[in-house]
């Protein structure tokens, strides 16, 4: 079948877009967007003026026409984070929709999907291997990767498994054709951002980048994550250069906020998208894709890789890593374009409770860190005593 420079999408559980205004830039279009949440349609409504929008995935159907299915599905059930529950929980099991749509008698030329690199972890990849199965007794080939979106020159840590399938064209020659060596940070001087809301099991620690932006969190709350900056301050980044690290135009959610939403949410909407520039790459390379020739051997066992493909019942791995590119990269605190806040005194007293009741490694002078931030900013010596946190020298 002859390739087309454009197509007409299916944008479900579209959240604020990332997906579609992604492949908008590349040429494409949606006929439909799909969003059940009140604040992310009021944000579609303004940023896609001319696109309906259908709140449940249950009406939507293909019609002809439509080429492709952009689904970026919840990782509710998915997400180390998160319930855990696997790809037939309550939310994450709602990819069945897709399934639902392909067996109504229209094939798209194209399924993309997105989801957390977790979900290859998680029950020994029972995520991906549904997926790669339900595909395959569908008759179409698929391919995968994990991309980081660092690779295109955002200092934000953000990996996420792209999934495509056709039943028309070699997905490999989309998705795994790009591949470059990722770039070594070292710690130096640079900025380091870290989950404030964690500090138990993980601290997210990011060389001159922000790790991944989230919906929730493990205290509960939507919310930015905190940086370490050179000059010893330690701050949590703006909204509008929340949005930015994402791709978006600064105060993209705006409208939500506008609707009388809380601020909160515009946090939690920007944790949930799709990376924007990841987006318009797969857009591009699927107006115009090349030749992927690698000798790919089968995939043994049941631990899934980064990267695969496969058709029918065989399972390759792929080599290719997780950056595409290795595009010019901004600093994270040359690109923070707005002043960012302090974190607070309670946060930073939460924050510091957690990592001392842990075992977990970190730099020796991060600790001293977070007590001179807590005490410039009012906290008390004697608070910390009661707590029993100490500037404790610890091995990085």
């Amino acid at each position: 079948m002859a390739q087309t420079d454009s197509y007409r999408a299916l944008g479900l559980f579209a959240g604020i877009g990332g997906l579609e205004l992604g492949f908008e830039r590349a040429g494409h279009e949606a006929r439909v967007l799909c969003e059940i949440d009140p604040a992310a349609q009021s944000v579609l409504r303004e940023r896609f003026p001319d696109v309906p929008i259908t709140p449940d995935v249950a009406d939507v159907h293909l019609q002809d026409g439509d080429q492709l299915v952009l689904a970026g599905f919840p990782c509710t059930d998915l997400s180390q984070a998160g319930k855990t529950a696997g790809i037939g929980g309550r939310y994450s099991g709602l990819i069945g929709q897709v399934f639902r749509m392909l067996d109504e008698g229209r094939d798209p030329e194209w399924v993309l999907l997105e989801n957390v690199p977790f979900m290859l972890v998680l029950g020994k990849g029972s995520g991906i291997r549904y997926l790669t199965s339900e595909f395959a007794k569908r008759g179409f080939r698929w391919a995968y990767r994990v991309v980081d979106a660092q690779a295109f020159g955002l200092p934000q840590r953000r990996r996420r498994v792209f999934f495509l399938a056709s039943k028309t064209h070699d997905p490999r020659d989309v998705l795994l054709v790009d591949n470059a060596e990722p770039r070594v940070f070292e710690r130096g001087s640079k900025a380091v951002g870290f989950y404030w809301t964690e500090g138990t099991r993980g601290l997210g620690w990011a060389i001159d980048a922000v790790p991944t932006l989230k919906g929730g969190s493990t205290v509960g709350i939507p919310s930015p994550p905190a940086i370490w900056l050179a000059d010893g301050r330690i701050v949590t980044p703006e909204i509008r250069d929340a949005e930015r690290l994402q791709g978006f135009d600064e105060d993209w959610t705006r409208p939500a906020q506008d609707a009388g939403f809380r601020a909160g949410q515009r946090w939690k909407m920007v944790g949930n998208a799709v990376c924007v520039p990841v987006a318009e790459w797969l857009g591009a390379r699927l107006a115009r894709p090349g030749t992927y020739s690698a000798v790919d051997k089968p995939l043994l066992g049941d631990r899934w890789p980064e990267s695969a493909w496969g058709k029918g019942d065989e399972v390759f791995v792929s080599r290719v890593g997780s950056w595409p590119f290795r595009r010019e990269y901004a600093s994270l605190q040359q690109f923070l374009a707005h002043e960012p806040k302090l974190l607070s005194e309670r946060a930073t007293l939460g924050f510091m409770r957690r990592l001392s009741t842990g075992n977990l490694r970190y730099e020796p002078a991060f600790l001293d860190a977070l007590v001179t931030h807590y005490l410039a900013i009012g906290g008390r010596i004697e608070t910390l005593w009661e707590h029993g946190i100490t500037c404790e020298k610890r091995t990085a």
